[in-house]
């Protein structure tokens, strides 16, 4: 498969799209900035193979050293997951780290992007960015919405994913997606899952209760001249936190954030790192069994979506 010249993609990911068979896209975030060191190694490579066992190949998507990468052999994952200078970056930083041959984890609006430009339908992932709650004493803060939301609504994916980040402002974050046309759709549940929670007290605006159902949803949409697709997948159950103690990890956490004078990229890794050490752990072991759930799911869209032709969207 030919893209231009600042994307390489690994032999086993051009040789799935070019033969129509399924692929997963999987960000880097989560290993460079994400989680600690050798959780987000060991996380990177589970992923992976659940992705091979739900007969996907996936493709881990990062830039290295000014190359939009789309599935990463062995060692590129360690390298990556083991220095900790790499960027973070959103789709807005992808133009300045390929011109300055820079590397860096992905974030979902860039992982999107990326994957949109190689063709892949399917994208798993934790919990998708949204808009920040709003903190009244830091003027503008009300305008923290994520670049993954708008990139989202442009590029023609399934989302496979637990909700917003927790850290976030749920409600004004579904009104975003009805802003911009983005179904925003329950995986056997009719309820917005909360990251860590299984539910947020708010709706879906749809369910399907398979990944043939969940399929045949993205492709109508895609038909209608639809982009993304938010599949919202509840946290497993044996590691989901009730959503009144998370808020209350959430408040603790984002005064202290306010205190420090942390923004930009650095608040949600900070928030999310806090939220782990005030639960003992227990927010860490609940963000890696529903990545990995995410993972399965996302397989199995992706087998259903390589089942019909999409060489039309």
């Amino acid at each position: 498969m030919k893209l231009p010249g600042m994307f390489k993609l690994s032999p086993d990911v051009s040789k799935a799209i070019l033969h129509g068979q399924p692929v997963v896209a999987l960000e880097s975030t989560v290993i460079t900035h994400g989680l600690p060191r050798p959780q987000n190694l060991e996380l990177a490579q589970s992923l992976e193979a659940i992705v091979r066992e739900g007969g996907a190949t996936p493709a881990t998507i990062a830039v290295i050293d000014g190359e939009l990468c789309v599935g990463l052999d062995p060692a590129q994952l360690e390298a990556l997951a083991n220095n900790p200078n790499v960027r973070k970056l959103s789709s807005r930083d992808l133009a300045a780290a390929v011109a300055q041959k820079a590397s860096g984890g992905t974030t979902v609006a860039a992982t999107l992007r990326i994957a949109a430009s190689a063709r892949i339908r399917v994208f798993a992932t934790g919990g998708i960015g949204g808009v920040h709650r709003y903190r009244g004493a830091h003027r503008g803060s009300q305008w923290d919405v994520s670049a993954d939301l708008p990139e989202l609504a442009r590029q023609p994916l399934v989302l496979v994913c637990a909700g917003a980040k927790a850290i976030l402002d749920l409600p004004a974050t579904l009104e975003q997606f009805e802003t911009l046309g983005v179904p925003v759709v329950g995986y056997g549940t009719d309820a917005y899952p909360a990251f860590y929670s299984v539910e947020s007290g708010l709706a879906t605006s749809d369910r399907v209760d398979s990944a043939a159902e969940a399929a045949t949803l993205a492709r109508t949409h895609w038909q209608l001249g639809g982009g993304g697709v938010l599949l919202a997948a509840p946290p497993p159950t044996e590691t989901a936190i009730p959503r009144e103690e998370v808020e209350a990890w959430i408040v603790q956490a984002q005064a202290e954030a306010d205190a420090q004078g942390i923004r930009g990229q650095a608040v949600s890794p900070f928030l999310l790192a806090r939220v782990a050490e005030l639960s003992d752990g227990r927010s860490l072991r609940a963000n890696l069994a529903l990545l990995k759930n995410n993972a399965r799911i996302a397989a199995g869209v992706a087998r259903e979506l390589a089942i019909g032709n999409t060489s039309d969207i």
